[in-house]
Parts: structure tokens; C-alpha cells; sequence
């Protein structure tokens, strides 16, 4: 499929963190999310949406790829601000040769893509992704109707904000009313956990605000009625056993699309994986989706139907390796631990910073768990869970055992084993981080991207590489760009300024007569240090 510029839409992603539906649109009575709900209006509410991983940089990785985290070695969490003595040095993740971002594909599309702000994808922050990435990236700095691709990170819903303190030490009193929360059974029922989920509700309210400055821009710039708004969350909300973890808890986001002109309020039970994300928003801007990606189309002419399952993976998150695999159709989640023998809790200080968290551990030390709140405290786990989450959302009764199951636990098995086999789960995964580290990194060292050249194609110099950084040419006359490094995304500027706005390289560059230009060029392959730069003066007559 194949849109003219004119009929190419803009794209605006609002992405909020650590966030679960809690939101009036979705029914939550305590919410107080206006904007979000003007949103859902005109838009199409995902009630059964679902990150790939519970946990940000694996998540993020797989929604701008169209992968899975294990796929493109991204499956453990912080690669590169390695703390730890014995933990493998830092170091970026290196997807497949092959592997391009979303927004880079969108780029060379020749739409205008932009970050604010947060990116961390755990393969590095490759300078051919954006057009603008920093804290001023918006749209209207887009030269003319250029279409736009633009995403904004909310940092205010993250799990840290649960428990920000004041100089006294106590959290101060919340606007949401801490007796009106509903506190998930498998957390204590204590005025330290209602105070930390208040402060979420109270977090998200936050949010909200934002996401209604951002729709009264597009109103006021008067693209709102050419532009698709998706708002979607990186993973389930920051509390124990949720954040983490891959429950519904820790991977049922909220997802709404709004498509001026075809979409009008509804709300959906459609499974959605954010693997397909980044394929639905290349199929909008009328682009083909690359069959390497592991997602497909939700929403749109190129829709596919077909998802009957959505997978979720956790690995070492922070100090602690783990290595769970789950998958969940409409009904049933089955869950399968590689590491049986440990216990849920594994030592995450970060984790354990946070009020409910504080409350599990004094209560378990005191022995006063309830046993649904004690089973995640146990000193091991099955080796399998299985849950009816119609009749048990919160995932709480494990039915592996139950024979009245016997043939969804079977499927279900089944269908993981044949995800882990289609997707190379199986294979990466059972690379230890280290030897991954080994074969992509050599030696520990991080693999550098050659630098391009130039390819002067002008009469009597057809092919030959430019040797010196200048030359004298019969024109008119373009310019190829040559790297080695395969994979690499080669970019290219005019000038010589000190900060250069980088342009993808595409195809031969056009010089006419009677001009001097000076071209630089860079590139960069996914994982790896970028080239240095080469500059040549090209004279044309």
C-alpha cells in the first residue's frame, strides 16, 4: 500500500509510564482523567492491550522495532549502567542487520520525526532515528506540511512517584482519597499501600492534564482533524508483583487510538500486543510492513485478524536473573518459570523502595500474610500457573493441577513452544547475557561502524570512489554514499556547522552545475559506535 504525500496522516504518540487502565474510560469510578476520556470519545478504547515485557527499556525496545526483546537481544533490563560487581560489563544491545527503528523508517518516508523525550531502547540511541530528539522536539518545528511522526514521554505515572518523600520523611496526603482505592488482594491492606496507590490515581491525573495540552495544540494548530493520536503505556503500573511481572497486572496497558473520520467511541475486546504498535503506525502512513517484523496491523485497511495470543517475557531486571515466559489468549494465562527452584522475590533494591513493597516484607517478617498476599513471598514457585482470568483476574488460584483444565493448560503449552521456536526466543534465550555480550561485542569491545564515501557518478568518474575530500566534476552530477559496515543507516549534511541536521541517506544525492558543495556523511548501525565523519568539496561545472 502506497500513499501520496497529501494523503499521508500525522501520527502523534502519547506514551505515559508505568501505567494501568485506571481511567474513567475504562470504567475506573475513581479516575479522574477528562482529557484521556475526551480522547476515548472520538477513539477506540483496547480494553485487552498488552506489553511485551513488564518492565520499560525491553518494552520500549520491541514497540520501535515491531520485535520481541529476546529477538534483538534487548530481553535484559539496563544492558548498558551495569552497577554490580559479576554482572557483565555495559554494553547495547545489537539487533539483526536488518533491524530499523519505526521512526526511521518513517523518515525515509519523509515524514518528520520527533522525541520528547525519553528513549532508552537498550540498542543505543542510533542519530538516524530522529529528526529532532530533546526536550523542544514538537511538530511545529517541522518545515512546512511535512507530515509529522511524533512522540512525547510522560515520566510523572512512574513507580518512583508512589513514594516521593518530603523532608519530614513521610508522603504527603494525596488528593485522591486514600479509603476509595481498591487494594489488590495479593497486597496488604494497609494505609502505606492505600497512600501509594492514591498517589498513582493522583499521578495519572497529572498526566492527564498534559495529554490535554498536547490535543489542544493539535486543535489550535488545526491538524487535529489530519493527525492519529495513540496513547498507550509501556507496561502495567509500579507496584509489587505488578510492575515486573508478566500478569495482567504488569502488562495490561491502556491503548486508544483516535482516527479522525473512522473511529467514534467505541470500545474493543480485540487482544492487541504493543509489538504491533509500530507495524499498525507504518500501515497508516501507507508504508508495507517488513515481514521480519514480529507484529501486525490492529487498526486500518492492512488489519489482521488473526492474533488468537499475546506473549510476554521477563529476564534479569536490575541485580537479580530470572527467565518467565507467558502467554494469554482471551480467557486463560499460562505462565512458565525457568527458575522454579527461587522464590518470586528476588533482591531488587530499587523495587524495595516502595511502600507496599515495605509493607510485604514487615508483614511477611511478622508472619502476618494472608496466603494469597504469602504466595508471592514463598521460598519457591510452581514450575507452571495457569489462570481463568474471568473468574480469577487478579490471577490468584493456579489450575495447572485441575484436570477440568487439562486441555487449555495443553494449547496453551503449546502455543508458547511454537512462539519461543518462531520468533528465536528459544535459541537467544538460552544464551547466557554473557556469551551474548561475547558474540556481539568481541572481545568486549563495541563494534564500530565504518565510515561511508563518497561515489561521484559524473562523466569520466562513473563508480570510482572519491579519494581526496574534494574534486572537480562535469555536471550535472549526483552523489552516492558507500558503507561497508552491512546493515548500517547512513546519514549525510551540507555545510559545516558544528550541530548539522542529518538527513537520511535515500539514494544518489543531485548536485547541479556551476555550484560547490561541501557533504558530510556519517553512519551507524543499530548496537554499534557511530563512524566518524567524512567531509568532501565537491565543485561542479
Amino acid at each position: 500500500m502506497s500513499l501520496s504525500a497529501d494523503d499521508r496522516p500525522n501520527v502523534l504518540w502519547i506514551t505515559m509510564e508505568d501505567t494501568s487502565p485506571r481511567l474513567g474510560c475504562y470504567g475506573d469510578e475513581v479516575a479522574r482523567t477528562p482529557n484521556i476520556d475526551r480522547l476515548a470519545a472520538d477513539g477506540r478504547v483496547y480494553e485487552n492491550a498488552f506489553s511485551t515485557a513488564p518492565v520499560c527499556a525491553p518494552s520500549r525496545a520491541s514497540v520501535m522495532t515491531g520485535l520481541y526483546p529476546s529477538a534483538i537481544g534487548s530481553h535484559h533490563m539496563r544492558t548498558r549502567t551495569h552497577d554490580r560487581d559479576g554482572l557483565p560489563d555495559s554494553y547495547q544491545a545489537v539487533p539483526p542487520h536488518y533491524v530499523t527503528a519505526i521512526s526511521e523508517h518513517l523518515r525515509r518516508a519523509g515524514y518528520y520525526c520527533t522525541l520528547n523525550v525519553k528513549s532508552d531502547y537498550q540498542f543505543g540511541e542510533p542519530f538516524t532515528m530522529w529528526d529532532d530528539h530533546s526536550d523542544e522536539a514538537h511538530w511545529r518545528n517541522r518545515p512546512g506540511d511535512t507530515p509529522f511522526f511524533a512522540m512525547f514521554n510522560n515520566t510523572v505515572t512512574h513507580e518512583s512517584g508512589m513514594w516521593d518523600l518530603e523532608d519530614g520523611g513521610h508522603i504527603d496526603d494525596p488528593d485522591t482519597d486514600p479509603d476509595a482505592v481498591d487494594v489488590p488482594p495479593y497486597l496488604p491492606d494497609t494505609e502505606p499501600t492505600r497512600r501509594a496507590i492514591a498517589r498513582q490515581y493522583d499521578n495519572i491525573s497529572e498526566s492527564d492534564a498534559w495529554v490535554g495540552r498536547l490535543l489542544d495544540q493539535l486543535e489550535a494548530d488545526g491538524v487535529a482533524d489530519e493527525t492519529i493520536v495513540i496513547l498507550w503505556s509501556d507496561h502495567g503500573e509500579g507496584l509489587p508483583r505488578c510492575k515486573r511481572w508478566p500478569y495482567d497486572s504488569g502488562t495490561n496497558v491502556p491503548l486508544i487510538v483516535r482516527w479522525p473520520g473512522e473511529t467514534d467511541g467505541e470500545t474493543v475486546s480485540d487482544l492487541v500486543s504493543l509489538v504491533d504498535l509500530g507495524p499498525t503506525t507504518l500501515s497508516l502512513a501507507g508504508e508495507d510492513v517488513p515481514r521480519y517484523m514480529h507484529g501486525r496491523p490492529f487498526v486500518g485497511s492492512e488489519v489482521d485478524d488473526s492474533r488468537e495470543y499475546v506473549f510476554s517475557t521477563r529476564d534479569r531486571y536490575d541485580e537479580e536473573y530470572d527467565m518467565v515466559r507467558s502467554v494469554r489468549d482471551e480467557r486463560f494465562r499460562y505462565v512458565r518459570h525457568y527458575y522454579p527452584e527461587r522464590p518470586f522475590v528476588l533482591w531488587i533494591p530499587y523495587r524495595n523502595t516502595h511502600p507496599a513493597m515495605d509493607e510485604l516484607l514487615r508483614l511477611d517478617a511478622d508472619g502476618e500474610l494472608n496466603g494469597v498476599q504469602a504466595q508471592w513471598l514463598a521460598d519457591s514457585r510452581p514450575a507452571e500457573e495457569l489462570y481463568d482470568l474471568q473468574a480469577d483476574p487478579h490471577e490468584t488460584t493456579n489450575l495447572v493441577d485441575d484436570p477440568a483444565y487439562e486441555d487449555d493448560l495443553e494449547r496453551l503449552r503449546t502455543a508458547l513452544d511454537d512462539w519461543r521456536t518462531a520468533t528465536g526466543d528459544a535459541e537467544r534465550a538460552s544464551e547466557s547475557e554473557r556469551e551474548m555480550r561475547e558474540r556481539t561485542w568481541p572481545d568486549g569491545e563495541q563494534p564500530r561502524t565504518a565510515t561511508p564515501n563518497f561515489v561521484p557518478n559524473a562523466p569520466g568518474n562513473r563508480a570510482r570512489e572519491c579519494e581526496p575530500n574534494r574534486g572537480t566534476f562535469e555536471g550535472p552530477m549526483t552523489v552516492s554514499l558507500y558503507c561497508p559496515t552491512q546493515g548500517a543507516s547512513i546519514a549525510y549534511a551540507t555545510g559545516s556547522d558544528d550541530d548539522p541536521q542529518w538527513q537520511l541517506y535515500t539514494g544518489p544525492i543531485r548536485l547541479d552545475s556551476d555550484e560547490e558543495v561541501t557533504l558530510r556523511t556519517r553512519a551507524v548501525r543499530y548496537g554499534y559506535e557511530a563512524s566518524t565523519e567524512r567531509e568532501a568539496t565537491f565543485t561542479v561545472h
